[in-house]
């Protein structure tokens, strides 16, 4: 199953990027915390339609992923214009 490990790699990666070296490898690291986030909400929705969560459980844990989604998405919009601007 890949939900494990798309799921524990938004939290290793948000990690690495605290430590990160400048704004462009913050970015980085920040860049695929959203996109395994996004892996993370594909693979929720498949163990709905495969009756392996049910609706409640989905909608829990979907719900989480989707907030840290918005959340990592609104960052990483301003972090790409500090980038371009220099700051």
């Amino acid at each position: 199953m890949f939900l494990c490990p798309a799921g524990t790699s938004i939290g290793a990666n948000l990690e690495e990027s605290r430590g990160a070296r400048s704004s462009p490898d913050f970015q980085a690291k920040f860049s695929i915390a959203y996109k395994e986030a996004r892996e993370t909400s594909y693979w929720l929705r498949l163990l709905l339609a495969s009756k392996y969560l049910t609706e409640r459980q989905f909608n829990s844990l979907h719900a989480d992923c989707e907030e840290l989604i918005r959340i990592r998405g609104s960052t990483q919009l301003t972090m790409r214009t500090k980038i371009q601007k220099g700051l």
